[in-house]
């Protein structure tokens, strides 16, 4: 069927078409998810990076986002907030890589586990903020952060003991997935939890990617403190 008829034409990008804007690296978790999935397969974009809690913070982000809040993301003239939303869209409009699992079952598991991530997990959020510069163990941990945390372990050793065979990450090879529990495994560096054999064999895995050390590097070098994020200082 010729395009005009039915099908429209594939869409591509030009080398500086997208554009990410994200808060603070140290803390925004919410922003580390898209990014970390654009870096990790070769997408290209450009970084805008908004210090959160700034003085004209509040204004810079809404010219960027409708939400108020990071991470969104421009592709021309379409504007995506929301770091879920953001990576539907960069799989839709990558079809090419293999941002989701290939296979059905493994894809509609991956999406779930996204969507608990994140809607769910309050008291984790609550008690251990992403602070990477911090180092606070044992710190954040009520009864309700240790029910999160036994939650996350389980969905990482059901994922590992499925899909071991096809790589080190949640479905094998890295996905949204991994993306959307990179900040878990931060907060879990941060605060030193106890955790079983596969939540440590998982979190050395996805260490060891250089686009996460990347973004470790430049969490510690930057010099803004958020007083709120910095529960055990």
């Amino acid at each position: 069927m010729a395009a005009g008829k039915g099908l429209r034409p594939r869409r591509t990008h030009s080398m500086s078409e997208l554009t990410l804007v994200i808060g603070n690296k140290n803390y925004s978790s919410w922003s580390l998810r898209p990014w970390l999935v654009l870096k990790q397969f070769g997408i290209p974009f450009t970084e805008i990076r908004i210090p959160l809690y700034g003085s004209d913070a509040k204004e810079k982000i809404l010219s960027h986002s409708p939400s108020g809040k990071v991470p969104a993301l421009h592709d021309g003239d379409i504007t995506v907030w929301d770091s879920l939303a953001i990576c539907e869209y960069l799989a839709e409009h990558f079809p090419e890589r293999p941002l989701w699992p290939a296979q059905p079952a493994a894809r509609a598991l991956a999406r779930a586990i996204c969507a608990e991530m994140h809607t769910g997990f309050a008291d984790l959020r609550q008690h251990m903020t992403m602070n990477i510069r911090g180092h606070f163990p044992s710190k954040g941990m009520t009864p309700e952060v240790v029910q999160d945390i036994e939650r996350i372990q389980a969905i990482w050793r059901d994922c590992r003991t499925r899909f071991d065979a096809n790589g080190p990450y949640l479905f094998g090879s890295f996905s949204i997935a991994d993306a959307f529990f990179a900040p878990v495994v931060l907060r879990f560096v941060t605060y030193a939890p106890v955790l079983d054999q596969h939540a440590h064999a998982y979190m050395e895995a996805l260490l060891g990617l250089p686009a996460l050390q990347e973004w470790i590097a430049a969490a510690k070098a930057e010099t803004e403190t958020i007083p709120a994020f910095e529960l055990y200082r």
